[in-house]
């Protein structure tokens, strides 16, 4: 009996462990690790002078061609194929290109070979970010701002 248990109650506490370390990303006031992926830590949305401009590039894995989009906000525009989701969402995101903080503790749940890259202008403020969906950490990233990513490319 004292063995069912075990097996019972170890993978049980393990995952509890595992998804406290993948927590909620607050906005936290400490500095982004590299200065081209911060963005003001506001929920308020703030027209810019120009419209936020950028340029998402998304492919299949590593190795495959990329599909790359232009996407306006304020006013909405641009050849994105989701262009009024991606801004909404975008919008709705606190610190959306904000990075997986150094040594954070991630779930090794693999959610694919995608990889996209975000450059340009949100908020006024430069965007130079990489999406991938090797671990937990990153697959929540990308889920929280998925229709930026439009339809991804199949692998083949």
């Amino acid at each position: 009996m004292r063995y069912r248990t075990l097996l019972f109650t170890a993978p049980g506490l393990a995952m509890i462990l595992a998804s406290a370390g993948c927590g909620s990303e607050q906005a936290s006031n400490q500095p982004a690790n590299d200065p081209a992926d911060r963005s003001p830590a506001t929920s308020s949305v703030s027209p810019s002078a120009q419209g936020d401009t950028l340029t998402i590039q998304v492919k299949a894995s590593p190795q495959a061609p990329a599909r790359t989009w232009t996407l306006r906000c304020d006013p909405v525009g641009g050849d994105h194929p989701k262009a009024e989701q991606a801004c909404a969402k975008l919008a709705a995101t606190q610190d959306p290109f904000k990075p997986t903080p150094a040594g954070q503790m991630c779930t090794k749940i693999y959610g694919g070979p995608e990889v996209a890259t975000v450059q340009g202008t949100w908020r006024d403020q430069p965007v130079n970010a990489r999406f991938t969906r090797g671990d937990g950490c990153e697959l929540n990233r990308w889920s929280k701002i998925a229709p930026l990513f439009g339809n991804v490319p199949k692998v083949r």
